[in-house]
């Protein structure tokens, strides 16, 4: 239960540089939309079985990752480039060199 625990905690921890740089500047070009929302609906389907476990470390872990998957695919359809590569932002139409500027 130790060693589930803290693996947990680390696997956790290991996805906050991911989510703050995404967070923080708004490119998610390098993301395959494809691919975050399969991992979305893998997630989905795969909650079916974690939470039909006793709750215990696996849980957290699960939940870590449900989070992680549903914010990168909600930045990634946010923030996403128009075909100009403006980005999509609300507010914001920014090509890549006025980011820069901003930043």
């Amino acid at each position: 239960m130790i060693a589930g625990t803290v693996s947990t905690i680390l696997f956790a921890v290991s996805m906050l540089p991911m989510l703050v740089k995404a967070a923080r500047t708004k490119d998610l070009a390098s993301y395959s939309l494809g691919n975050l929302l399969l991992a979305n609906i893998a997630n989905a389907v795969h909650s079916v079985y974690v939470f039909s476990l006793p709750a215990g470390p696996i849980w957290l872990l699960h939940v870590a990752y449900v989070v992680a998957s549903v914010l990168m695919l909600a930045w990634c359809l946010r923030y996403r480039r128009a075909p100009g590569g403006a980005t999509d932002v609300v507010g914001k139409g920014l090509r890549p060199q006025e980011r820069l500027l901003e930043a």
